[in-house]
């Protein structure tokens, strides 16, 4: 909290970009909605860019590390009133500004407020995006917790279509536990759709205790190749990188420190393939129809799926697609393509 609320007074403070790296181009379904967001939750919000898979109506989701509820509160207008999103944050406090002293004229916002619980920024706003929504009830609910122990809010056994993350699990200090318990709480089918932080090799403990370089969300990052074989021992699927985007450090000393680790602000997605859904290449045609992404679907870094178009692809992306959200929005047959080589990030 010091480093975010003394040493960081606006944006150009940052040392790197690793949290203001840019995410997929924004669809004006996304903006519109952003827009009816209270001004609240999205000022004190502190997540990287947007986190937002498609197809997502009437789907369960929830977020880890939520922190003001922005992109819950987004979230909450694409899955529809018959939807459900759930945020869990861990931030028992906001920043304030450091000094104590009122906040300088060129502060960012972010650090003007008073201290205060993450999650109860998000819920005292509740009553008011169902108005804004025009929803009867509420669609979205916030728990004060850890991503790490979900059972400890109460969360059950497959009980989410998707779950999402926005660059905070590389603050968890156990990452297999982020993913052992995101794994449990899907439906089979289920997606984990996350963006982080992920370095080029495993970090010194030089780097993983430097002080600016955790505010910088860069001592925490995991090594790309650990996460592909954390995934595989949890039970996921393997990862389908869908953005990747380096990060630049733009002071000497830090530049010393890290040497010649790099490291890239990504966006992957995990699915949860039931057993035995893995029979072979086939070939997929999209069926289109999926809001904002009608003719097009970019689904990750190897795959683009144009209406009406056929495209080979390997047994791990027929499972995923027939035994996800969206198989109802392909044809499906037999034939298709040998398996991809693993994609990295860095």
């Amino acid at each position: 909290q010091d480093y975010y609320g003394k040493e960081l007074q606006k944006s150009e403070d940052l040392k790197t970009n690793a949290c203001i790296t840019s995410a997929r181009p924004i669809s004006k379904l996304v903006r519109d909605a952003l827009e009816r967001i209270h001004e609240e939750v999205v000022t004190r919000y502190y997540g990287c860019g947007l986190v937002i898979p498609e197809c997502l109506a009437s789907c369960r989701i929830l977020d880890l590390g939520s922190g003001s509820g922005r992109d819950c509160y987004l979230l909450s207008q694409l899955v529809g009133e018959q939807g459900h999103v759930t945020g869990i944050d861990m931030t028992e406090g906001q920043v304030r500004h450091g000094s104590g002293a009122p906040p300088h004229p060129s502060s960012s916002p972010l650090t003007s407020f008073p201290s205060s619980c993450q999650v109860e920024v998000a819920k005292k706003h509740i009553a008011y995006h169902m108005d804004k929504f025009g929803y009867r009830k509420p669609n979205v609910e916030f728990f004060h917790g850890y991503m790490e122990k979900l059972d400890d809010a109460g969360l059950a056994d497959e009980s989410y279509d998707i779950v999402i993350s926005n660059c905070v699990i590389n603050l968890a200090p156990d990452k297999r536990a982020v993913l052992q318990e995101a794994f449990r709480v899907l439906k089979p089918g289920g997606e984990m759709y996350f963006s982080d932080v992920y370095a080029s090799q495993r970090l010194s403990e030089t780097i993983r205790k430097h002080r600016v370089l955790w505010g910088e969300c860069l001592a925490g990052a995991l090594y790309w190749r650990d996460l592909y074989s954390i995934a595989e021992e949890v039970g996921f699927s393997p990862p389908c990188l869908v953005t990747a985007s380096p990060i630049t450090i733009g002071d000497k000393e830090l530049e010393g420190i890290v040497g010649d680790c790099r490291f890239v602000s990504a966006t992957y997605r995990l699915f949860k393939v039931p057993a035995g859904s893995r029979t072979g290449p086939e070939q997929v045609t999209y069926n289109g129809g999926i809001v904002g992404h009608e003719r097009e679907l970019v689904f990750d870094a190897n795959f683009t799926f144009k209406e009406g178009e056929v495209v080979n692809v390997d047994a791990e992306m027929a499972a995923i697609l027939q035994s996800s959200r969206f198989a109802e929005k392909f044809l499906i047959r037999p034939g298709g393509a040998k398996a991809a080589a693993p994609q990295g990030c860095c």
